[in-house]
């Protein structure tokens, strides 16, 4: 199965185990009765995936001062995450899913065209969840440059 369902709204945020960038188990479960910020990207250090990690980055104190956190995932093995997260600065947990599963639970693999091609691969996609573990925003394809401004739009957070 290359292609996944994708979430609605209001739906069940399906849980998941994974390891992030220090070797530790990370799951959905530990942050019940949090709102988080669960988004997927291509790959550690790729110019558009380090643009959006550090746009999440810059703006990581005034998301958890509204109440959100934030997780990254990525097909990347740990150790790359690590790499990337000492290169960058990144402050906020980077979890691999090398075995793709939360990928297709979230509906972030799939088909996507790429120069003109059609590929398999990572969706770039956003999830907001709310504190009863429920999907507040699910937002497919979105654009790295940018993206987290839109997201407090979107939140209603640039009130």
């Amino acid at each position: 199965m290359t292609e996944s369902t994708r979430l609605e709204t209001g739906e069940a945020a399906p849980s998941f185990t994974l390891v992030d960038q220090d070797g530790a188990s990370v799951s959905l479960s530990d942050y019940a009765g949090q709102k988080v910020v669960v988004y997927f990207y291509p790959a550690a250090m790729t110019p558009g995936c380090t643009t959006q990690a550090c746009d999440f980055r810059d703006n990581l104190s005034s998301l958890k001062s509204a109440g959100y956190q934030v997780l990254g995932l990525s097909k990347d093995a740990p150790a790359k995450l690590k790499k990337f997260r000492e290169r960058d600065q990144v402050n906020f947990p980077l979890l691999s899913d090398e075995d793709l599963s939360a990928h297709r639970a979230y509906g972030a693999w799939g088909e996507k065209s790429l120069y003109g091609k059609t590929v398999t691969g990572v969706l770039r996609s956003t999830f907001v969840i709310d504190e009863a573990g429920k999907i507040e925003l699910a937002w497919y394809n979105v654009k790295a440059t940018g993206h987290v401004a839109s997201l407090r739009k979107k939140l209603g957070l640039d009130a």
